[in-house]
């Protein structure tokens, strides 16, 4: 069997509300031979996801913070760590910096709502994309079109498990979605059927391997995209050169 670089792209990692450290996720990792995690903070730590009506306070902001600097301060080895910056609507782009690998948008339908409608809902987004940083982007299906139509047509965006909690696979290609060049996607949790769909469309330089730990297992998600069959090339690009690229394209030119 080829011996394979893997990048898991998507998973979480926090303390302030669940007990999600670090010690707790690298095993699970080691266990894949995982070199390298893009780490995403929990819900949990970003907002009241059980209260629909839930309005901002100054600490839930400092945990935030809290779960950002917890990312950030992580060193590991063996493991090339690529910190997440959560975003909710204080959109705080003065905190956005180029430490941060990604940014992470999420709401689920009976979550409390972005207010998109906030002017610096827009300065968050201008500012990611000046440090090139993608979005990983999971909303309701109508937003998600949205997001990538109207409100942030210049961004990068990554669907997190092909689609799955998007409105599903077959919605956005229908929308006409995955086959745009700035789209990207990853497989966690994602069904073996949609992947190949997806590899049919679109080919395998916009997909990429992740487990969505701890809702998902490094372990079982990898073996996934191997047990597809697929050439040790397309296997490569989706275990982690698909996502390497991705963070090298999107970043300005030194001075």
């Amino acid at each position: 069997m080829a011996l394979y670089r893997i990048i898991d792209c998507h998973l979480h990692c926090g303390v302030e509300k669940v007990p999600w450290a670090w010690e707790r996720v690298r095993p699970r990792l080691q266990a894949a031979q995982v070199s390298g995690a893009g780490l995403i903070p929990p819900v949990e730590d970003i907002y009241d996801r059980w209260n629909f009506n839930f309005q901002d306070t100054p600490d839930w902001q400092q945990c935030r913070r809290r779960a950002h600097q917890y990312l950030r301060g992580l060193k590991d080895p063996g493991i090339t760590l690529y910190p997440y910056f959560f975003v909710w609507n204080d959109f705080a782009w003065e905190e956005l910096d180029s430490a941060y690998a990604a940014v992470k948008w999420h709401r689920h339908d009976n979550e409390p709502e972005y207010h998109y409608d906030d002017p610096r809902c827009r300065e968050f987004i201008n500012r990611a994309v000046e440090l090139g940083l993608p979005i990983l982007l999971e909303e309701s299906f109508e937003n998600t079109v949205f997001f990538i139509r109207e409100l942030a047509p210049q961004a990068t965006v990554i669907i997190p498990h092909l689609g799955l909690l998007n409105g599903g696979y077959d919605r956005l290609q229908a929308a006409g979605l995955w086959e745009l060049n700035r789209i990207y996607a990853d497989t966690a949790l994602a069904g073996s059927g949609a992947i190949m769909s997806y590899l049919n469309l679109c080919g395998s330089d916009r997909l990429m391997f992740g487990s969505d730990y701890p809702f998902g297992d490094p372990v079982t998600e990898k073996e996934k995209i191997l047990d597809l069959g697929l050439p040790e090339a397309v296997n490569q690009a989706i275990l982690a050169d698909n996502w390497l690229r991705l963070l090298r394209s999107g970043r300005p030119p030194a001075g």
